[in-house]
């Protein structure tokens, strides 16, 4: 324990932590959009879904006791990838304490608005339980029917602000995803002069596949191809 802690202090362990739960938040967005998108076929089939996450890892676990370890899993990994963050920023800022006057760094959009999108994030996190896992926000009183997900994503995305607050939700996650990934390479080491176009390749797709898939369900839910 003391020995992981040390290694915690070092600019290379809070950078592999960063890397850990950026594996971890890769790992559910990407299976939860494959989840989302079944719902594409049919009311049935994306109730079925829905339940067998509720009941997963019975009799060991209770009703929704899984959904609700990995929910706090992914928040957990998520505060702390936003702590390494701001950790490994202040680290940068203290061993570099004045700004190169002649040097011009080039920095992407996904690269400035790292710090923030990890906040960002998690907020969206939190307030997407709130409303389609509890419907606490989000829906007209009598709305939000208990166990039928397939008709509280319809609802939920009929309104139409809150569609465009999940693509708007969605976008950022794509410039934060795809940072996220190509920075978890940097940091495991496998990016060479061979890989990096292969890489950045790679981090393209799999923000740009995530950020399409999920935006796809509201855009469908308002064009009325799902209803």
């Amino acid at each position: 324990m003391a020995t992981a802690l040390t290694l915690y202090r070092t600019t290379i362990g809070k950078k592999a932590a960063m890397a850990v739960t950026g594996l971890i938040l890769v790992g559910f967005v990407v299976f939860h959009m494959i989840g989302n998108l079944k719902i594409y076929l049919g009311p049935q089939h994306y109730n079925d879904y829905a339940a067998g996450l509720r009941t997963f890892g019975g009799p060991f676990l209770g009703n929704s006791q899984f959904l609700w370890l990995a929910r706090v899993v992914l928040l957990v990994a998520v505060a702390w990838h936003i702590v390494a963050a701001v950790q490994l920023t202040r680290l940068s800022q203290t061993s570099r304490p004045t700004r190169y006057a002649q040097k011009k760094v080039t920095v992407s959009y996904a690269s400035r608005t790292m710090r923030w999108g990890g906040l960002i994030v998690l907020l969206f996190i939190i307030y997407h339980i709130l409303h389609f896992t509890i419907g606490a926000v989000g829906y007209a009183a009598g709305q939000y029917q208990e166990g039928d997900v397939y008709q509280n994503v319809v609802r939920g995305f009929s309104v139409w602000y809150v569609s465009i607050f999940y693509i708007a939700a969605m976008i950022a996650l794509g410039f934060h995803l795809y940072h996220g990934v190509w920075s978890m390479f940097q940091t495991l080491g496998v990016n060479t002069s061979r890989t990096t176009r292969a890489l950045h390749m790679l981090a393209t797709v799999v923000a740009g596949v995530v950020v399409l898939g999920n935006i796809s369900i509201p855009v469908a839910v308002l064009a009325g191809v799902i209803r």
